[in-house]
C-alpha cells in the first residue's frame, strides 16, 4: 500500500475510535456556547427591527407631502423615548432567563406600537408633544402587556394568550390607542384640512413600506426557540406575499386603478395578522391569513376609512386603523382554528382586555396632549423647522 493511503486508513482508525470522547466533548461545548450564540441571533434580530423602526416606520410616514422633516425627527424621538423607559421600567425583567438583548427586543416591540399609534394623529402634534405622547404611552403598553401576557391580576392565566408576533399586544393596541387620543383631540380645523401627498413622498413612503416588509420575519421570529425560527420566517414571508398581491387586486377591482397608499401599506397586513400564530400556522394557512388580512386592510382604505372619518369626526392620519387595528385583531382570532390547544376563553378575553384598555388610555392621553398647546398649521413642517420650505 501506498504511504499517503497507509495514512489515511490509520488518521481514520483513530479518529473513529476517538469519536466518543470528540463526541461528548462537542456536546458539552455546545451547551456552553448556546446561550451565547442565541444572543447573538438574537442580537441580529434586534438590529433588524431597529431598522424596521427608525427607516421603515420614519420613511412610510412621510407621505405628507409638507411634514417629511417632522415626520422624520418625530420617529427618531419617539423610539429614543420609547426603548429607554421601558427598559428602566422592566429593568428587572419578567424572569431568571431574561437577558438584556431580550428585553431590548421587547423595548422595540413597545416602540413599533408607539410609532403605530402616533401614525393616527401624525401631523398634528408638536415635537415636545409627540416625546409627551411616548412617556405617557409606554407605562399604558407595558400594563396591557403585564395583564394579556404575563398573567398580571390573575385576569388571564401567564401564556394563555398566543400573540408570538404581536398582532394583539402590539399592533392592535397601537392601533386603538391611537384611534382614542384621535377621538378626543381631532379639531373641526383638522378634520377639514386635506392631507396631500405628491410623486416625491409617496416613492419615499414606498421605500419605508419596502423595508418594512424586508424585515418582518426577525420581527415575528425575535423571540421564538430555534427550532421555531425556520417555518416561522417562512410563513411570515407567505402572508406578506400573499397580502401583497391581493391588494393589488382588491385595489383595482375597488378604485379601478392602484392606489400606491393602498400598495404602500395594505400589502403589510398580512406581516401584522400572522403575528400570533407565525409559530404555529402551517405555510398554506399563512398564505390564507396574508389573503385575507391584504383583502381586509385595502378594503378598509378604499371604503371604511372615509365613512369612519364622517361617523367618529376623527382623521387618521396613517390610516392605522386599517393597516394594524384590523389585521391585528384578525391575526388574534386568526390563532382560535390553528393553534393547538389554545384556550379560546383565554385568547378572546386578551383580544377585548386589550381593545377596552388601548381605547380607555387612548382617550385620556388624547385629552392631556392639548395642555401643552396645539399646532398653528396641520401638516407643515414650517412651524417648527428652519427652512422648511417646499
Amino acid at each position: 500500500m501506498k504511504k499517503e493511503t497507509v495514512f489515511k486508513v490509520s488518521a481514520l482508525l483513530v479518529l473513529f475510535s476517538a469519536y466518543p470522547a470528540l463526541s461528548n466533548a462537542a456536546e458539552t461545548l455546545g451547551q456552553g456556547l448556546a446561550p451565547a450564540i442565541i444572543n447573538d441571533q438574537q442580537y441580529n434580530r434586534a438590529i433588524h427591527i431597529m431598522a424596521m423602526l427608525l427607516v421603515g416606520f420614519g420613511f412610510l410616514m412621510v407621505f405628507v407631502r409638507k411634514y417629511g422633516r417632522s415626520a422624520l425627527t418625530a420617529t427618531f424621538l419617539l423610539v429614543s423615548i420609547s426603548i429607554p423607559m421601558y427598559m428602566l421600567i422592566n429593568k428587572n425583567g419578567e424572569g431568571i432567563n431574561d437577558t438584556d438583548i431580550r428585553r431590548l427586543i421587547l423595548s422595540e416591540f413597545c416602540g413599533a406600537s408607539l410609532l403605530i399609534a402616533a401614525g393616527a394623529v401624525l401631523g398634528r402634534l408638536k415635537m415636545q408633544q409627540y416625546l409627551l405622547l411616548g412617556i405617557l404611552f409606554v407605562p399604558c403598553y407595558m400594563f396591557n402587556e403585564w395583564l394579556v401576557l404575563n398573567g398580571g391580576l390573575g385576569l388571564v392565566k401567564a401564556g394563555g394568550v398566543v400573540d408570538t408576533g404581536g398582532s394583539i399586544v402590539i399592533h392592535a393596541f397601537g392601533a386603538i390607542f391611537g384611534l382614542g387620543v384621535a377621538l378626543t383631540m381631532t379639531t373641526k380645523q383638522e378634520f377639514e384640512k386635506t392631507i396631500e401627498s405628491d410623486a416625491v413622498s409617496d416613492r419615499y413612503s414606498m421605500l419605508g413600506s419596502m423595508i418594512l416588509w424586508v424585515f418582518w420575519p426577525s420581527f415575528c421570529a425575535a423571540l421564538v426557540t430555534p427550532e421555531q425560527m425556520p417555518s416561522t420566517v417562512v410563513n411570515v414571508i407567505l402572508a406578506l406575499c400573499g397580502s401583497t398581491i391581493t391588494t393589488y387586486i382588491v385595489s383595482v377591482a375597488l378604485r379601478k386603478k392602484v392606489s400606491i397608499a393602498d400598495i404602500a401599506n395594505a400589502a403589510l397586513a398580512g406581516g401584522v395578522a400572522i403575528g400570533s400564530a407565525c409559530a404555529n400556522a402551517s405555510h398554506s394557512e399563512a398564505v390564507i391569513i396574508g389573503i385575507l388580512a391584504g383583502a381586509l386592510s385595502t378594503f378598509g382604505f378604499a371604503v371604511i376609512q372615509s365613512r369612519q372619518q364622517k361617523l367618529m369626526k376623527i382623521i387618521d392620519t396613517c390610516g392605522v386603523t386599517n393597516l394594524h387595528g384590523l389585521p391585528g385583531l384578525l391575526g388574534g382570532l386568526a390563532a382560535l382554528p390553528i393553534v393547538r390547544g389554545l384556550d379560546i376563553r383565554q385568547q378572546l378575553l386578551g383580544i377585548v382586555l386589550t381593545i377596552a384598555i388601548a381605547f380607555a388610555s387612548g382617550m385620556l392621553v388624547g385629552k392631556i396632549l392639548p395642555l401643552m398647546g396645539r399646532k398653528t398649521e396641520a401638516y407643515e413642517d414650517a412651524e417648527e423647522f428652519l427652512d422648511a420650505t417646499e
